[in-house]
């Protein structure tokens, strides 16, 4: 274990991160308004530049995304001008994605190996991209990233868990002391895990982020009910459909909104309640048709809004 080295970085942080330009306000604008934001994800987009983006957003219909800030943070250059292009072009950020390293996701059996904080091997590397990324989200004023924390232990006499948890008390407040508030993604714990999970970090600054599908996807249990049981934590919502395999261990598949098993009436009643400026966020992995599918979803999703 390398548990020790937890936080070896966290004051290291330096303060001028928290800074924030005239642009970046501009583009985090919306946080302030009371209407729901729908937006996309950039990574079911599959853009190989800024260019390539901003014409797939627009082609969704859509003017608002959930930028993968691993991306921008290991080829800065490459997307330089990001916060520029988008302003020309109308769209805004409301979050970004932290991308972990090593996460491998074959299989569930070795995503639970890989995902996250969990994995010694990749533990250093991944507290030194979380600490690139949290400069990047408060240079460019996104205020909310979301991760996946990794399949933490069910069992509290579990050393890994208080190792896991450890990790996640860096991450947190290597984002929180950039101005940056972290959200975990479902489905790789049960929600009663999650939820301990949360209480047990004690930070203001942590949320989820919740995914109903991938609830269905790793078998972790009824997304409806799950989200009911973390829903004062949410603080963005993941729109994806799957069917659950109904095997132990074994994925379920991915499919277009609304073609699954969540039960999308029910669920986005249970969105209405949340506070107007806790997004919306479509996600596609799956498919070759993702521009027509995210428009789909979008026409699927507004009215139930």
């Amino acid at each position: 274990m390398v548990c020790e080295q937890a936080c070896v970085m966290q004051r290291q942080f330096h303060a001028s991160t928290a800074s924030v330009t005239l642009n970046a306000l501009a583009i985090g604008y919306l946080r302030m308004m009371h209407l729901r934001t729908l937006a996309v994800c950039s990574w079911s987009l599959r853009p190989e530049d800024v260019n390539q983006l901003i014409e797939r957003v627009h082609a969704c219909g859509m003017n608002s995304v959930q930028l993968d800030v691993t991306h921008l943070a290991d080829t800065p250059h490459a997307w330089s001008d990001l916060p520029k292009q988008f302003q020309q072009a109308g769209i805004h950020i409301v979050s970004g994605m932290l991308r972990p390293r090593g996460e491998d996701y074959s299989s569930i059996a070795r995503i639970r190996e890989t995902g996250g904080v969990r994995s010694d091997a990749t533990w250093l590397e991944n507290q030194h991209l979380a600490s690139r990324v949290a400069n990047t989200a408060a240079e460019m004023g996104i205020p909310l990233v979301t991760f996946h924390a990794g399949c933490i232990p069910h069992d509290r006499s579990d050393p890994l868990r208080q190792c896991m948890l450890d990790r996640l008390v860096c991450m947190v407040d290597l984002f929180g002391g950039a101005g940056v508030r972290v959200a975990f993604e479902t489905g790789q714990e049960s929600a009663e895990c999650l939820l301990a999970v949360l209480h047990e970090l004690n930070r203001t600054k942590v949320g989820v982020n919740f995914d109903p599908a991938n609830m269905l996807l790793y078998g972790a249990g009824d997304p409806l009910h799950a989200f009911r049981m973390l829903k004062p934590w949410v603080r963005q919502v993941h729109a994806k459909d799957a069917l659950p395999s109904g095997k132990e261990d074994v994925w379920g598949k991915e499919t277009p909104i609304g073609k699954g098993a969540v039960p999308w009436k029910e669920f986005m009643e249970e969105v209405k309640t949340l506070p107007p400026h806790v997004a919306v966020v479509i996600e596609r992995e799956g498919g070759e048709r993702r521009v027509q599918e995210v428009a789909a979803a979008r026409a699927f999703l507004q009215p139930m809004m």
